[in-house]
C-alpha cells in the first residue's frame, strides 16, 4: 500500500503519449483523418487548436513533438512575452527547426503575434498555439493565414468514461485501490466535456474516501464531496439533452414560466452560460424570426454580455432575455423558406444565372450581354419593377410565406402588391 500521494496530479500522469492513446478528436486523429495524416508523413504546418479547456490541446502538442522528434518548447501567454519568444527563435537558429507550443495564445496582443510571424514564415519554427476562444477574432490575421486551424470539440460521455476508466487502469496510485463507479451521471455533469477537471474530481474523490482501499462513486458521494446538491439531477434519466430540449420548446410555446424553469434546471447543474446563450441566438432566429426582428439583436446582446460578464451574474441576462423570448410573436418562415431554397439547390445543382443578373466588369462580359437589359429598380416608381430573379429552370418558384402575425401581414401584403401576379401571395 502507498501511503504518499504522488506529486503530480492524475490529467499528467496519465496523460497520453501516442495519438491512439488519445481519447476524442476522432474527426481529427482517427486513423485517416486530416491531422493523424500530416502528422503520420511527419508534414505538420503551423497551427492554431481552437477548442474548449480540457478537450487535449496540450497533449496533442506533445505528441506532435514527440512523433516529430523535435526540441519541444512550451511557452504560456499568460506568464510570457516577446523576450521568450525570441529565446525560442534564436534557439532554433543554433539547433535547426524547433517546436513551439504557445499556450493560451489569445492573450498575446497584436505586436506579440506579430513577433512570431517571421519565424513561422521561414519555418524555422513550428508554432502550435493554443486558444478556448475564436482565432478569427483573437489572432492576427497575418498569423491566422499562416496556420492551419484544427477545432477540438467537448468530450462526449463515451470519451468521458473512457478517460475514467483508463485512469484508473493504468495510473499505479490508482491501481492501489478498487474503484467502482456505481453512478457517474454527476461527476460527468460537473466535468462539462473537461477531461482534465474529470480526473482532478476523481483524484478528489478518492482522497476523500473514508475507506481504506475500496471506493464507491455514486451521484451522492460526489455531490457530498462537492458540497452541491444532486437533487437537480432526474433520477428516471433527465439529462443534459433532454433539459435543453424542453427549455427551447417552453420558449417556442410561449411559456416564460417553464422556460425560466428549465434556464434555473441547466444554471443549477452547471450548464455553461455560452452555451445557454448561443441556443437563444439560434431561437431567436429559426423560431421568431421577421415577427420581431429585435429578438435577434436582443439574443446576440445577451451571447456578448453573458461573455462579458460570466456566471453568477450572467444568470439575470440570461433570464431577461429568455423571458423576452418566451413572450414574443413567433414565426418560422425564415427557417422554413432557406430549408426549402437548400432542398432546391441540392435537387437543381448549379443552375445558369440570367444574362441580365451577372456582372459585368469588363468589356468583353459586356460583350457577351452579360447584365444586359437588368433594370434597376431604385429607377422604377416605388422602387420596383417586375423583372425575373430567379433561373430560367426554376422561375416563379416560392420559398418564402409570411407567418399569421402583424409584422409579418406588412410584408405578405407587400408582396401581394409587388408579386401578385408573379408568386399569388
Amino acid at each position: 500500500m502507498q501511503n504518499l500521494h504522488p506529486t503530480k496530479p492524475l490529467a499528467e500522469r496519465v496523460r497520453p503519449q501516442t495519438l491512439e492513446d488519445m481519447v476524442g478528436q476522432e474527426h481529427l486523429i482517427a486513423p485517416g483523418a486530416p491531422l493523424y495524416q500530416v502528422v503520420k508523413n511527419k508534414q505538420i504546418p503551423s497551427m492554431i487548436l481552437w477548442g474548449p479547456p480540457g478537450v487535449g490541446k496540450t497533449t496533442l502538442a506533445r505528441v506532435i513533438g514527440q512523433e516529430l522528434g523535435l526540441h519541444f518548447y512550451f511557452l504560456s501567454a499568460i506568464q510570457a512575452g516577446v523576450a521568450e519568444v525570441r529565446k525560442v527563435i534564436e534557439e532554433a537558429k543554433k539547433i535547426g527547426k524547433v517546436l513551439l507550443f504557445l499556450d493560451e495564445i489569445h492573450r498575446f496582443n497584436k505586436s506579440q503575434q506579430d513577433a512570431l510571424l517571421g519565424a513561422v514564415e521561414n519555418g524555422s519554427i513550428i508554432l502550435i498555439g493554443a486558444t478556448t476562444e475564436n482565432p478569427s477574432f483573437e489572432v492576427n490575421n497575418a498569423l491566422l493565414s499562416r496556420c492551419q486551424v484544427y477545432v477540438l470539440k467537448e468530450l462526449e460521455e463515451k470519451d468521458l468514461l473512457q478517460v475514467l476508466d483508463q485512469a484508473i487502469q493504468k495510473d499505479e496510485f490508482l491501481k492501489q485501490y478498487t474503484i467502482d463507479i456505481a453512478e457517474h451521471d454527476v461527476l460527468l455533469q460537473h466535468s462539462m466535456g473537461d477531461g482534465r477537471k474529470l480526473l482532478n474530481l476523481l483524484e478528489l474523490l478518492v482522497s476523500q474516501w473514508p475507506e481504506p482501499t475500496h471506493i464507491r462513486i455514486s451521484n451522492e458521494w460526489v455531490g457530498k464531496v462537492l458540497q452541491q446538491k444532486t437533487s437537480r439531477y432526474d433520477k428516471d434519466g433527465e439529462d443534459h439533452y433532454n433539459i435543453i430540449s424542453a427549455f427551447i420548446k417552453s420558449i417556442r410555446g410561449s411559456d416564460p414560466n417553464a422556460a425560466v424553469y428549465y434556464l434555473a434546471r441547466m444554471l443549477a447543474g452547471g450548464e455553461k452560460p455560452e452555451f445557454i446563450a448561443r441556443r437563444l441566438l439560434i431561437l431567436a432566429s429559426e423560431d421568431i424570426g421577421n415577427a420581431n426582428p429585435n429578438a435577434l439583436l436582443i439574443a446576440n446582446n445577451c451571447f456578448d454580455a453573458v461573455h462579458k460578464i460570466g456566471p453568477p451574474e450572467s444568470r439575470i441576462i440570461l433570464s431577461q432575455c429568455v423571458i423576452y423570448l418566451a413572450c414574443s410573436n413567433k414565426s418560422n418562415a425564415s427557417y422554413l423558406a432557406i430549408n426549402a431554397a437548400l432542398e432546391t439547390v441540392e435537387k437543381t445543382g448549379n443552375l445558369t444565372i440570367p444574362l441580365h443578373l451577372r456582372n459585368a466588369p469588363t468589356k468583353l462580359m459586356k460583350d457577351l450581354n452579360y447584365g444586359k437589359n437588368y433594370a434597376y429598380a431604385h429607377a422604377y416608381e416605388g422602387n420596383f419593377i417586375d423583372q425575373e430573379f430567379l433561373p430560367d429552370t426554376i422561375k416563379g418558384q416560392k420559398f418564402f410565406e409570411p407567418g399569421n402575425n402583424a409584422r409579418e401581414n406588412e410584408q405578405r401584403q407587400f408582396l401581394k402588391q409587388k408579386w401578385k401576379d408573379k408568386y399569388g401571395y
